[in-house]
């Protein structure tokens, strides 16, 4: 259905996605429909649609059905106050939506390698009214190696990878909290999406959610 929830808005594209089921959390909804996605594409005439969008670089942002289907996995951890790492945060957008959903208590890390991209999702930020959050380093927009995570501001309640690694890093699971969960795709001819979740006791299980197509 996701070709079917294109909007002329944000509030019209999320609701569209409520309605054909890709949406089902009303919190999601919430933090989504406070994000306006024209900020955080290059062409704001494709913004409402729910497809993936070129953003320089060899990068993309995700088609937004699939921010929903990592927010709401994530989503039992993102909780007010929770501490937040997002790995190949590209344009922005998705840090944008956690910071809604922890607050301005809690702490959301964007992490790219490509620091042209960490510059520009600073400005995509403040153009969208987040600037005072920066400032107070409720979000922190950081150039780095992705495998590596950003231990510093470590351990994560949750963990989100926006591109495929071909094994789970153990460096990402060390930085998860205990308890703490991590969306990530792996694979490399073929992907899934996993989860993996750390309990209180430090164990870790790690569960397939789905496939996706490869970027070739």
């Amino acid at each position: 259905m996701a070709w079917r929830s294109s909007g002329s808005s944000s509030a019209e594209l999320i609701s569209n996605m409520m309605r054909h089921g890709l949406v089902n959390s009303p919190r999601v909804a919430e933090a989504m429909k406070k994000v306006d996605r024209a900020n955080y594409v290059i062409d704001p005439t494709y913004a409402y649609e729910d497809s993936p969008q070129p953003i320089g670089y060899d990068a993309t942002i995700s088609a937004p059905h699939m921010h929903a289907h990592a927010t709401e996995n994530l989503l039992p951890l993102l909780k007010p106050g929770a501490k937040v790492l997002d790995i190949g945060s590209g344009s922005g957008y998705l840090c944008a939506v956690f910071h809604h959903l922890v607050g301005p208590t809690g702490r959301v890390v964007g992490l790219e390698h490509i620091p042209e991209l960490v510059d520009w999702s600073v400005q995509n930020l403040d153009r969208d009214g987040l600037g005072a959050a920066i400032k107070g380093a409720q979000i922190i927009m950081v150039a780095g190696d992705g495998r590596q995570g950003f231990p510093r501001e470590a351990p994560y309640d949750a963990i989100h990878v926006g591109a495929a690694a071909p094994r789970l890093p153990k460096a990402l699971v060390d930085q998860l909290a205990s308890p703490g969960r991590m969306f990530i795709p792996i694979g490399t001819l073929s992907q899934s999406i996993y989860q993996v979740d750390k309990d209180e006791h430090g164990n870790v299980t790690q569960k397939e959610l789905f496939g996706v197509m490869c970027k070739m």
